[in-house]
């Protein structure tokens, strides 16, 4: 299957945005790190359970807001959802040990990753998704770079 990094896709509902994910879950590999960013309620959840889908993962995925990492690892590959939206202080990812998640054998997907930029890797693949209401409320436009 063809790398989507690279590419732009548009989605017209959740189910294509949910696609868009399950595409690239299943075109991941151990140690591939993705950066989320767009919005409130743009979808970066509904793309992260897409992802979830195409590693296999079984049961429901959902934003790690107050957790900050939720692991699944039920599927082909460890998944490590990071969602850092209300990080106080940057030091917090080192007391839950995000250089294991990020320098092991699993994905990572970390949500509102421009917060902690100091910490991504340079071989992170930055995903962006935004909306466009001229092309209609369910419209999004997914960057993968």
């Amino acid at each position: 299957m063809k790398s989507i990094i690279g590419s732009t896709i548009e989605t017209t509902s959740p189910d294509e945005t949910f696609e868009a994910g399950r595409q690239l879950g299943l075109l991941a590999k151990p140690g591939d790190i993705y950066t989320l960013n767009g919005d409130l309620g743009v979808g970066k959840t509904v793309f992260t359970q897409g992802v979830a889908k195409g590693l296999d993962i079984s049961g429901h995925v959902n934003s790690p807001t107050f957790t900050i990492v939720q692991v699944y690892d039920s599927g082909r590959l460890p998944f490590y959802h990071f969602d850092v939206y209300r990080i106080g202080d940057i030091e917090e990812m080192d007391e839950i040990g995000y250089e294991d998640y990020f320098f092991g054998d699993g994905v990572c997907m970390v949500e509102w990753a421009d917060l902690i930029s100091d910490l991504i890797p340079q071989n992170a693949k930055k995903i962006t998704i935004e909306k466009n209401l001229e092309k209609g409320f369910n419209y999004r436009k997914i960057t993968l770079e």
